[in-house]
């Protein structure tokens, strides 16, 4: 009798086992009714309206530049700089031996001294040749009224005539010298005017507050009239000079606000503004120059390498916050929340992140909940209480 009770007992055991494990349930998966609840961050997809964003790459280059020459000829006696050096408006910085401009100056004095005393001479023969001139005239006068009652021959009047013609050539001829002499003084007085510029342009001074990019000349070396000595550039901005292709040059404005990165400045990012459109294309590369303004930074130099970032308009997307991504192997995914409040992981296919967000591109629609910092212990299938 025990024994069949035992037997009874053995096999309603196996009965049960059977019907517990007859209920299937997935695995990695949670159901609904045994879920325990977490707390966390919930957020609802949304489009937006976003700028697109083109990249142009530069050069950087002084706002102001310029190339500073002589404009004698000279042997130079001191060059008062080097390269780097921090210069004020109209400091000194070169300076050309004086002696050859001096002498330049004393050969043109002299020739003006000389100019004038050829004036004063010229004034006297004039004044000379006037004389007779009038003497010539009132002799002349005379003997026509003689020549009317007969009383003078007609060969003393033809003399009289002659020496009176005579007389007025040579005072024409004493006022030509006058206005010659006058004009060797104007000349002479330029050459000095000329030669007292020359004396100061012995002398070079910084047209700008810059800074000395580069030092061309030596002292010792013969400087002559265009040969670049020095160069110098402004110390309060730069400029980037960029190339945009011709199709985005619609999108770009004068006094644009854009977006500088210069990598070889540590990775540096200032804001600049459009200040230049170049009017004519590159034929080769159908390209236009623009020039961006930016401030001054001690790490940014001439000739640096720069990337510009600008807006050609806006575009729809559904970004996400990239706290909100789960990284499963070489798989991106996100927690979204169903009607009931349970997590259910969904892979995502993402485009590109800016900032703190990415684009959604699949795998989540506008309107959907999403967890925004997915606990570590929050797996598919538990159910999300939203924090008040």
């Amino acid at each position: 009798m025990l024994k069949q009770r035992l037997m009874y007992g053995l096999a309603g055991m196996m009965c049960i086992l059977v019907i517990g494990c007859s209920e299937k349930i997935d695995p990695g998966v949670v159901k609904s009714s045994q879920a325990q609840s977490i707390k966390t961050l919930v957020a609802t997809a949304a489009i937006s309206q976003e700028p697109i964003y083109y990249e142009a790459t530069g050069t950087v280059s002084a706002l102001t530049a310029s190339t500073l020459s002589c404009k004698i000829m000279g042997v130079v006696k001191a060059v008062y700089v080097k390269e780097g050096d921090r210069v004020q408006k109209d400091q000194l910085l070169v300076e050309i031996d004086p002696r050859q401009v001096k002498a330049q100056l004393l050969q043109t004095e002299a020739a003006l001294s000389e100019a004038k005393k050829a004036e004063a001479a010229a004034l006297s023969a004039q004044q000379a040749a006037k004389a007779n001139a009038d003497l010539a005239r009132a002799t002349y006068d005379r003997y026509v009224n003689l020549m009317k009652t007969e009383s003078a021959s007609r060969q003393e009047f033809d003399e009289i005539s002659a020496r009176f013609r005579q007389a007025e050539a040579s005072f024409g001829q004493a006022q030509s010298m006058v206005e010659a002499a006058r004009f060797r003084i104007q000349q002479a007085e330029a050459a000095v005017a000329g030669a007292g510029v020359s004396e100061k342009d012995a002398r070079l001074f910084a047209p700008f507050d810059g800074v000395i990019s580069a030092k061309l000349v030596d002292p010792g070396s013969l400087a002559s009239p265009g040969a670049p000595l020095l160069k110098i550039e402004s110390a309060e901005a730069f400029r980037v000079d960029m190339s945009v292709a011709e199709s985005f040059l619609q999108y770009i404005t004068l006094d644009q606000t854009v977006s500088v990165s210069i990598p070889a400045a540590g990775n540096l990012s200032v804001e600049g503004a459009v200040q230049a459109i170049y009017p004519a294309a590159d034929a080769s590369s159908r390209s236009f120059t623009v020039q961006v303004a930016i401030a001054f930074h001690p790490a940014i130099h001439t000739g640096m390498f720069s990337r510009v970032t600008l807006s050609r308009g806006n575009q729809k997307k559904l970004l996400i916050p990239s706290s909100a991504l789960i990284q499963q192997g070489q798989l991106t995914g996100i927690f979204l929340l169903d009607s009931d409040h349970i997590a259910r992981f969904r892979i995502l296919r993402t485009g590109q992140t800016s900032g703190d967000t990415v684009e959604a591109l699949s795998g989540i629609r506008p309107g959907d909940r999403f967890v925004v910092m997915p606990p570590p212990n929050l797996i598919d299938g538990l159910r999300v209480e939203v924090p008040l």
